[in-house]
Protein backbone atom coordinates (compact mmCIF):
# COMPACT_ATOMS: atom_id res chain seq x y z
CA UNK A 1 0.00 0.00 0.00
CA UNK A 2 2.96 2.35 0.25
CA UNK A 3 4.33 1.60 -3.22
CA UNK A 4 4.22 3.75 -6.06
CA UNK A 5 2.77 1.53 -8.49
CA UNK A 6 -0.57 -1.34 -8.46
CA UNK A 7 -1.91 -4.13 -10.34
CA UNK A 8 -5.28 -5.06 -9.71
CA UNK A 9 -7.00 -8.32 -11.48
CA UNK A 10 -10.01 -10.47 -10.25
CA UNK A 11 -11.36 -14.26 -10.99
CA UNK A 12 -14.08 -16.85 -9.74
CA UNK A 13 -13.00 -19.59 -7.48
CA UNK A 14 -15.79 -22.80 -7.14
CA UNK A 15 -15.78 -24.34 -3.47
CA UNK A 16 -17.63 -27.01 -2.47
CA UNK A 17 -20.47 -24.85 -1.55
CA UNK A 18 -20.30 -21.18 -3.11
CA UNK A 19 -18.61 -19.24 -5.77
CA UNK A 20 -15.98 -16.98 -4.31
CA UNK A 21 -13.91 -14.50 -6.12
CA UNK A 22 -9.95 -14.30 -5.89
CA UNK A 23 -8.49 -11.23 -6.23
CA UNK A 24 -4.64 -10.23 -6.74
CA UNK A 25 -2.87 -6.89 -6.11
CA UNK A 26 0.86 -6.99 -7.88
CA UNK A 27 3.62 -4.71 -7.34
CA UNK A 28 7.10 -4.50 -9.10
CA UNK A 29 8.19 -7.31 -6.71
CA UNK A 30 5.16 -8.60 -4.06
CA UNK A 31 2.14 -10.52 -5.30
CA UNK A 32 -0.74 -10.65 -2.95
CA UNK A 33 -4.07 -12.69 -3.18
CA UNK A 34 -7.05 -12.42 -1.45
CA UNK A 35 -10.68 -14.37 -1.23
CA UNK A 36 -13.56 -12.60 -0.80
CA UNK A 37 -17.16 -14.40 -0.85
CA UNK A 38 -18.56 -11.92 -3.53
CA UNK A 39 -17.41 -9.42 -6.08
CA UNK A 40 -18.35 -6.71 -4.73
CA UNK A 41 -16.09 -4.03 -4.01
CA UNK A 42 -16.25 -2.77 -0.20
CA UNK A 43 -13.65 -5.18 0.96
CA UNK A 44 -11.55 -4.00 -1.86
CA UNK A 45 -12.42 -0.37 -1.59
CA UNK A 46 -11.49 -0.56 2.22
CA UNK A 47 -8.20 -2.51 1.67
CA UNK A 48 -6.97 0.63 -1.15
CA UNK A 49 -8.34 3.46 0.55
CA UNK A 50 -5.07 4.82 1.44
CA UNK A 51 -2.94 4.01 -1.56
CA UNK A 52 -1.94 6.94 -2.99
CA UNK A 53 0.52 5.59 -6.15
CA UNK A 54 -0.69 5.00 -9.67
CA UNK A 55 -3.41 1.83 -10.27
CA UNK A 56 -3.56 -0.22 -13.08
CA UNK A 57 -6.75 -2.35 -13.57
CA UNK A 58 -9.17 -3.64 -16.15
CA UNK A 59 -12.48 -1.41 -16.86
CA UNK A 60 -14.42 -3.39 -13.65
CA UNK A 61 -16.41 -0.55 -12.65
CA UNK A 62 -15.12 -1.18 -8.83
CA UNK A 63 -11.86 0.22 -9.01
CA UNK A 64 -13.56 3.55 -10.77
CA UNK A 65 -14.55 4.68 -7.00
CA UNK A 66 -10.92 4.19 -5.51
CA UNK A 67 -9.30 7.92 -4.90
CA UNK A 68 -6.14 7.31 -6.71
CA UNK A 69 -4.53 8.02 -10.13
CA UNK A 70 -5.63 5.09 -12.58
CA UNK A 71 -4.10 3.59 -15.70
CA UNK A 72 -6.51 1.43 -17.43
CA UNK A 73 -5.54 -1.49 -19.38
CA UNK A 74 -5.08 -0.31 -23.09
CA UNK A 75 -4.59 -3.81 -24.28
CA UNK A 76 -8.26 -4.89 -23.19
CA UNK A 77 -9.50 -1.99 -24.65
CA UNK A 78 -7.47 -2.79 -28.27
CA UNK A 79 -9.04 -6.28 -27.71
CA UNK A 80 -12.03 -4.62 -27.61
CA UNK A 81 -12.16 -2.63 -30.21
CA UNK A 82 -10.56 -5.25 -32.76
CA UNK A 83 -13.31 -7.46 -31.45
CA UNK A 84 -16.59 -4.77 -32.69
CA UNK A 85 -14.42 -4.74 -35.61
CA UNK A 86 -15.04 -7.88 -36.64
CA UNK A 87 -17.92 -8.48 -35.75
CA UNK A 88 -18.73 -5.71 -37.90
CA UNK A 89 -16.45 -5.19 -40.49
CA UNK A 90 -18.35 -3.65 -43.25
CA UNK A 91 -19.02 -0.43 -40.07
CA UNK A 92 -17.07 2.49 -41.74
CA UNK A 93 -17.56 4.24 -38.17
CA UNK A 94 -15.70 2.04 -36.03
CA UNK A 95 -13.04 1.17 -38.24
CA UNK A 96 -12.36 4.66 -38.51
CA UNK A 97 -12.12 4.79 -34.74
CA UNK A 98 -9.94 2.01 -34.66
CA UNK A 99 -7.57 3.58 -37.28
CA UNK A 100 -7.71 6.32 -35.53
CA UNK A 101 -6.62 4.59 -32.07
CA UNK A 102 -4.20 2.32 -33.68
CA UNK A 103 -2.40 6.05 -35.15
CA UNK A 104 -2.59 7.46 -31.79
CA UNK A 105 -1.04 4.18 -29.81
CA UNK A 106 1.64 3.43 -31.93
CA UNK A 107 3.78 5.93 -31.81
CA UNK A 108 3.59 5.60 -28.30
CA UNK A 109 4.99 2.36 -28.01
CA UNK A 110 7.42 2.87 -30.18
CA UNK A 111 8.90 5.70 -27.45
CA UNK A 112 8.51 3.02 -24.96
CA UNK A 113 10.86 0.84 -27.10
CA UNK A 114 13.13 3.25 -27.22
CA UNK A 115 13.58 4.73 -24.19
CA UNK A 116 11.14 2.47 -21.89
CA UNK A 117 8.65 3.94 -19.26
CA UNK A 118 10.09 7.61 -18.87
CA UNK A 119 8.33 10.60 -18.50
CA UNK A 120 10.67 12.58 -19.86
CA UNK A 121 9.99 10.54 -23.29
CA UNK A 122 6.34 9.73 -22.93
CA UNK A 123 5.16 13.13 -22.10
CA UNK A 124 5.01 14.47 -25.73
CA UNK A 125 2.54 12.52 -26.82
CA UNK A 126 0.24 14.26 -24.57
CA UNK A 127 -0.49 16.65 -27.36
CA UNK A 128 -1.30 13.76 -29.79
CA UNK A 129 -3.91 12.28 -26.99
CA UNK A 130 -5.53 16.00 -26.85
CA UNK A 131 -6.15 16.05 -30.76
CA UNK A 132 -7.55 12.40 -30.37
CA UNK A 133 -9.97 13.03 -28.08
CA UNK A 134 -10.65 16.63 -29.81
CA UNK A 135 -11.63 14.75 -32.67
CA UNK A 136 -13.65 12.10 -31.96
CA UNK A 137 -15.82 14.67 -29.91
CA UNK A 138 -16.36 16.37 -33.31
CA UNK A 139 -17.76 13.04 -34.46
CA UNK A 140 -21.36 12.69 -35.26
CA UNK A 141 -21.63 8.77 -35.35
CA UNK A 142 -24.67 6.82 -36.36
CA UNK A 143 -24.19 3.38 -35.43
CA UNK A 144 -25.02 1.50 -32.04
CA UNK A 145 -21.18 -0.01 -31.88
CA UNK A 146 -19.42 3.46 -32.68
CA UNK A 147 -21.44 5.89 -29.93
CA UNK A 148 -20.28 3.32 -27.53
CA UNK A 149 -16.72 3.08 -28.22
CA UNK A 150 -16.80 6.82 -28.25
CA UNK A 151 -18.79 7.05 -25.03
CA UNK A 152 -16.27 4.52 -23.26
CA UNK A 153 -13.26 6.10 -24.33
CA UNK A 154 -14.46 9.96 -23.37
CA UNK A 155 -15.60 8.26 -20.41
CA UNK A 156 -12.21 6.82 -19.28
CA UNK A 157 -10.19 9.46 -20.44
CA UNK A 158 -8.65 10.74 -17.65
CA UNK A 159 -7.53 7.16 -16.93
CA UNK A 160 -6.19 6.05 -20.30
CA UNK A 161 -3.10 7.48 -20.67
CA UNK A 162 -1.83 8.57 -17.02
CA UNK A 163 1.31 6.32 -17.45
CA UNK A 164 2.17 9.15 -19.65
CA UNK A 165 2.55 11.33 -16.65
CA UNK A 166 4.83 8.88 -14.51
CA UNK A 167 8.16 7.10 -14.77
CA UNK A 168 7.60 3.01 -14.66
CA UNK A 169 3.81 2.82 -15.08
CA UNK A 170 3.09 0.41 -17.37
CA UNK A 171 0.11 0.93 -19.72
CA UNK A 172 -1.16 -2.68 -19.88
CA UNK A 173 -2.43 -4.97 -17.02
CA UNK A 174 0.29 -7.58 -17.69
CA UNK A 175 1.29 -8.23 -14.40
CA UNK A 176 -1.34 -8.90 -12.50
CA UNK A 177 -2.84 -11.16 -15.37
CA UNK A 178 0.05 -12.99 -15.02
CA UNK A 179 -0.40 -13.41 -11.35
CA UNK A 180 -4.13 -14.69 -12.06
CA UNK A 181 -2.71 -17.14 -14.82
CA UNK A 182 -0.56 -18.66 -11.92
CA UNK A 183 -3.27 -18.95 -9.19
CA UNK A 184 -5.77 -20.36 -12.26
CA UNK A 185 -3.19 -23.08 -13.58
CA UNK A 186 -3.34 -24.93 -9.96
CA UNK A 187 -7.12 -24.29 -9.47
CA UNK A 188 -7.71 -26.99 -11.76
CA UNK A 189 -6.52 -28.93 -8.96
CA UNK A 190 -9.37 -28.24 -5.99
CA UNK A 191 -11.76 -26.30 -7.98
CA UNK A 192 -15.18 -27.47 -6.29
CA UNK A 193 -13.61 -28.89 -3.03
CA UNK A 194 -12.36 -25.94 -1.08
CA UNK A 195 -13.74 -24.85 2.02
CA UNK A 196 -13.32 -20.69 2.46
CA UNK A 197 -10.88 -21.69 5.56
CA UNK A 198 -8.76 -23.80 3.05
CA UNK A 199 -8.47 -21.05 0.54
CA UNK A 200 -8.02 -18.22 2.69
CA UNK A 201 -4.82 -20.41 3.93
CA UNK A 202 -3.57 -21.56 0.31
CA UNK A 203 -3.78 -17.98 -0.67
CA UNK A 204 -1.51 -17.07 1.48
CA UNK A 205 1.28 -19.75 0.57
CA UNK A 206 0.46 -18.77 -3.37
CA UNK A 207 1.03 -15.37 -2.09
CA UNK A 208 4.58 -15.67 -1.17
CA UNK A 209 5.50 -18.38 -3.40
CA UNK A 210 5.01 -15.80 -6.37
CA UNK A 211 6.93 -13.15 -4.45
CA UNK A 212 9.21 -15.71 -4.05
CA UNK A 213 9.71 -16.48 -7.70
CA UNK A 214 9.64 -12.71 -8.68
CA UNK A 215 12.34 -11.90 -6.27
CA UNK A 216 14.40 -14.82 -7.35
CA UNK A 217 14.69 -16.74 -3.96
CA UNK A 218 13.69 -20.06 -3.66
CA UNK A 219 9.92 -20.70 -2.17
CA UNK A 220 11.10 -23.90 -0.37
CA UNK A 221 14.47 -22.72 1.14
CA UNK A 222 12.53 -19.80 2.15
CA UNK A 223 9.90 -21.51 4.04
CA UNK A 224 12.48 -23.89 5.40
CA UNK A 225 14.88 -21.41 6.73
CA UNK A 226 12.30 -20.00 9.76
CA UNK A 227 12.64 -16.74 8.15
CA UNK A 228 9.72 -14.36 7.94
CA UNK A 229 11.06 -11.34 5.67
CA UNK A 230 11.51 -12.13 2.53
CA UNK A 231 14.18 -9.30 1.41
CA UNK A 232 15.88 -10.17 4.36
CA UNK A 233 15.87 -13.94 3.69
CA UNK A 234 17.25 -13.23 -0.03
CA UNK A 235 20.26 -10.40 1.08
CA UNK A 236 21.26 -12.91 3.37
CA UNK A 237 21.77 -15.57 1.00
CA UNK A 238 23.74 -13.04 -2.09
CA UNK A 239 25.87 -12.35 1.22
CA UNK A 240 26.66 -15.66 2.14
CA UNK A 241 27.30 -16.70 -1.87
CA UNK A 242 29.54 -13.57 -2.38
CA UNK A 243 31.55 -14.89 0.65
CA UNK A 244 31.62 -18.18 -0.83
CA UNK A 245 33.19 -16.91 -3.87
CA UNK A 246 36.04 -15.06 -1.92
CA UNK A 247 36.59 -17.96 -0.35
Amino acid sequence: MNGYLLHADETKIYLHDRIGYIWVFASVEEVVYIYTPSREGGPVAELLKDFKGVLVSDFYAIYDSLKCPQQKCLIHLIRDLNSALMKEPFNEEIKLIVAEFAALIKPIIDTIHRFGLKKRYLQKHQTDVRRFFRLLSQQSYKTETAVKYRNRLERNRTKLFTFLDYDGVPWNNNNAEHAIKSFVLLRRNFSGFSTEKGIREYLILISICETCKIKGVNFLEFLRSGEKDIDAFAECKLKFKKKAQTL
